[in-house]
């Protein structure tokens, strides 16, 4: 696209170029009736001659020739310091002997220069997937959760408070092998639709294969009620998850199951990242004065979050939006 001060446009140039080597004008001449320079004139006369009227269009502005600029293995050594080491242009830059602006440029142009595009563990560039339709792929996980004691937790509270609460509050009816009272832990079963965000989620008090494959079932009928059919889920390798009551379960509701590969999280990380969510926005938003008031608020916030929060990766829209076969509104 040509500058807004541009004197010529694609078509301004072609006419110029026609009125000199065409209809045999002066350079001068065009030059004082297309108001630019005789340079300029001459200049697209003579691409006219080479090329005809596909000389008139825009060029890139890049030189041929670029002799000062980084060598290639100079490149290789900080894109290898940057995927490695996850070193910033500072501390590249005593390393190579650029400078740091240098240094920054580089990473740029190899579209490296924020570590959120990398991969935490490998340091390679993060490559992101997102399946066609709702309901191609859905990913399961369990994120446990320790239960909040009467009267309120440590991270609210501080330890010596929480950690008082904690030894008074003999609800769960467990103690440890030293005689404290135990709080015990709650289960988070979360299922997330790839392609919508859309999520389901219960809480239980364990995740063993019977309790996995009741949730994968109630799961499979939640999502068909707003029109979504599961194909494929995708798990961890939990023992629940490779057990026969999980693979009769994906049997009877014509589901193919897949696994993540071994210490690979990345791989399910959009029920990873939906459980971090749900950690910042529910679990430890606020203070609870109990358990049971903090799972009181699990189905509210869940509902928000699918039909009112805005979802950074749809384009500030929530999760629900992206259902375009729901039978009837949810609000």
């Amino acid at each position: 696209m040509a500058h807004r001060n541009a004197p010529l446009s694609e078509l301004g140039r072609l006419r110029l170029a026609r009125c000199v080597v065409e209809e045999g004008w002066p350079a001068a001449r065009a030059a004082e009736r297309f108001q630019v320079s005789r340079t300029t004139a001459h200049r697209w006369a003579q691409r006219y001659r080479d090329q005809g009227s596909a000389g008139m269009a825009d060029r890139s502005s890049r030189p041929h020739h670029s002799p000062w600029r980084t060598p290639a293995p100079v490149v290789r050594r900080i894109v290898h310091l940057r995927w490695k080491q996850r070193l910033g242009p500072v501390q590249i830059a005593a390393r190579v002997g650029l400078a740091a602006s240098t240094v920054h440029a580089v990473l740029v142009r190899c579209r490296i220069s924020r570590l959120t595009d990398l991969d935490r563990a490998t340091g390679q560039p993060v490559r992101r997937y997102e399946h066609p339709q709702p309901g191609d792929l859905v990913h399961v996980d369990v994120k446990k959760l320790g239960n909040i004691p009467a009267g309120g937790g440590h991270r609210f509270l501080g330890r010596a408070t929480g950690g008082h609460n904690r030894q008074a509050d003999r609800s769960s009816g467990r103690i440890s092998r030293y005689r404290n009272a135990l709080t015990g832990h709650g289960f988070i079963h979360a299922a997330v639709d790839d392609h919508s965000r859309l999520a389901y989620a219960e809480i239980h008090p364990d995740e063993t294969r019977a309790t996995a494959a009741g949730f994968l079932h109630r799961a499979h009928a939640w999502f068909a009620e707003r029109g979504i059919t599961i194909q494929r889920v995708l798990t961890d390798n939990g023992g629940c998850y490779r057990s026969h009551a999980w693979r009769d379960a994906c049997q009877q509701l014509a589901i193919t199951p897949k696994w993540t590969r071994p210490y690979r999280p990345q791989t399910n990380g959009k029920v990873e990242r939906f459980n971090r969510t749900l950690l910042e926005g529910w679990a430890y938003r606020r203070l609870y004065p109990t358990e049971t008031a903090r799972r009181a608020a699990f189905g509210p916030w869940l509902h928000w979050y699918n039909h009112h929060r805005p979802h950074s990766a749809l384009g500030g829209h929530p999760p629900i939006t992206r259902c375009t076969n729901l039978p009837e509104p949810y609000s």
